[in-house]
């Protein structure tokens, strides 16, 4: 077996570690708006900045050349894992949580597009604090919107490698990775600008626009407000709630847009259960609402739309306490964070795709039932999914209950009451932010201790970078040459 390529590794590492020392100078001129501390970002930049140098211009290695699988499973999780520990800096250097455990659970949260919090009141942090903690859910987007696109089919984690089957994407996609990854970036740009361009309509200033744009892109879910988005208006509400949908709608979807591929738009089965499933699920809490409520049929469909596609979206916005709907509502809410938005996005969570897989393969067994000499092959966007991806599709979802499973029994066993642990292991799990109780999508992880936030931050990490990735490590094949 090949050895790993640990000056590979670590010049990606230098790499990264360049990137976060100059996006932490992104927030300085926020800061002098503000009339605000740049030291925070000066020192976290200075400190990434130079072990990053050494890194990359000592080793002498290209990146550009080929890696092999197991050096890309460990460049991956070590890139994500340097992110989360750099992103601690400026909470830090500030003051704002003086607890490295905390911070790295903020860290984590933001880079991993999760949205949850320590931080009971948002109101009070320093504006660039909070731009920071926004940004990171940005940067965290962009970088989860290439690594689902590009290099986990090139890994075949989790399913991934279904898109590489299909011609066209083979074409276009794995010969010109820089063109693609421009091509996606570009894409992202575009849907930021328009978002930020509506919330500026709407009435909302520079810094909260751009704070609640980064947080719907990335379908993150910070806000820099103790009550999320429920001050907004409804317009505001109607315009983040769209961008929330289309920001977790695939961004091969997009992609063939602009090639002007309409008929693999049309043929796309993810996208067309993607649009059933929120429909449906928004029907189902809009009747909750209005009639286990005193809200009028127009308030109720508002949140209900709301709240439903920030929840399988797994943004984790908030514009209504869910808590204090009726039990049948906030325990679907429960179940919604499982969902997760269209594979090739940002979002966590299951996904549609695997979900839609599962389906056929339910409707397959009860046809064998009553046929059971026939062959029903499983397809999907009129393609047959070949049995190793099928099998490697239905174990994520297996492997991802287990792990929810799993971590929400440890979190218990440190003392946090079942439900909450429970919501909070699947909430880290699929990266939506908000759980149940007193972590609900009105409150925060204040009251968790220490263990429990890091066990949430290992949960956000693994269901991050789609399980396998950081599963991998700790067999013992992995590491055997």
């Amino acid at each position: 077996m090949r050895q790993i390529n640990f000056k590979a590794i670590l010049k990606i590492v230098g790499l990264i570690l360049i990137i976060t020392s100059a996006s932490f100078l992104f927030c300085i001129p926020v800061a002098v708006v503000y009339n605000e501390a740049i030291m925070p970002f000066i020192l976290s930049s200075a400190v990434t900045l130079f072990p990053g140098l050494i890194l990359y211009f000592l080793i002498r290695y290209s990146i550009n050349e080929k890696v092999g699988t197991r050096d890309g499973y460990l460049s991956v999780t070590l890139a994500w894992v340097t992110l989360v520990l750099c992103g601690t800096l400026p909470y830090l250097f500030s003051g704002i949580i003086t607890d490295f455990i905390r911070a790295l659970f903020e860290s984590t949260s933001g880079y991993t597009t999760t949205g949850a919090s320590i931080i009971a009141d948002v109101e009070s942090v320093p504006r660039s604090i909070l731009f920071w903690r926004s940004f990171t859910h940005w940067i965290g987007g962009i970088g989860i919107i290439l690594l689902v696109i590009i290099v986990l089919p090139t890994l075949k984690i989790g399913g991934y490698n279904l898109f590489s089957l299909e011609s066209s994407l083979k074409q276009k996609i794995l010969p010109k990775t820089k063109s693609i990854a421009i091509t996606f970036l570009m894409i992202y740009l575009a849907i930021s600008a328009a978002e930020f361009i509506f919330l500026l309509i709407g009435g909302l200033g520079v810094f909260e626009g751009l704070c609640i744009t980064f947080g719907t892109v990335a379908t993150g879910g910070f806000s820099v407000r103790n009550t999320s988005l429920a001050d907004f208006s409804p317009f505001l509400q109607y315009v983040v709630a769209i961008f929330m949908f289309l920001s977790a709608s695939s961004y091969f979807l997009y992609f063939f847009l602009i090639k002007k591929e309409f008929r693999k738009i049309r043929e796309n089965e993810e996208l067309w259960f993607y649009i059933f499933f929120v429909t449906a699920s928004v029907v189902f809490v809009t009747l909750t609402l209005y009639f286990g409520t005193s809200r009028d049929f127009g308030t109720s469909i508002r949140h209900s739309f709301f709240q439903v596609i920030a929840q399988i979206t797994t943004t984790g916005f908030a514009t209504t306490d869910y808590m204090a709907w009726p039990a049948i509502g906030w325990f679907f809410m429960f179940l919604l964070l499982f969902a997760g938005g269209s594979t090739g996005s940002s979002t966590g969570g299951i996904k549609m795709a695997r979900h839609l897989i599962a389906l056929k393969n339910m409707k397959f067994v009860f046809r064998r039932l009553q046929h059971p000499n026939a062959i029903f092959p499983i397809k999907l966007n009129n393609r047959i999914v070949p049995e190793n991806i099928n099998i490697m599709m239905l174990l994520f979802i297996f492997i991802f209950l287990v792990v929810f499973l799993a971590g929400a029994l440890l979190m218990m066993i440190t003392g946090i009451p079942v439900n909450e642990a429970a919501a909070a292991s699947v909430s880290a799990m699929s990266n939506v932010g908000p759980g149940l109780g007193s972590a609900g999508n009105m409150g925060n992880y204040t009251s968790f201790n220490d263990a429990a936030l890091v066990i949430m931050s290992f949960l956000m990490l693994i269901g991050r970078l789609e399980i396998f990735t950081i599963l991998a490590l700790f067999t013992r094949s992995f590491w055997n040459t």
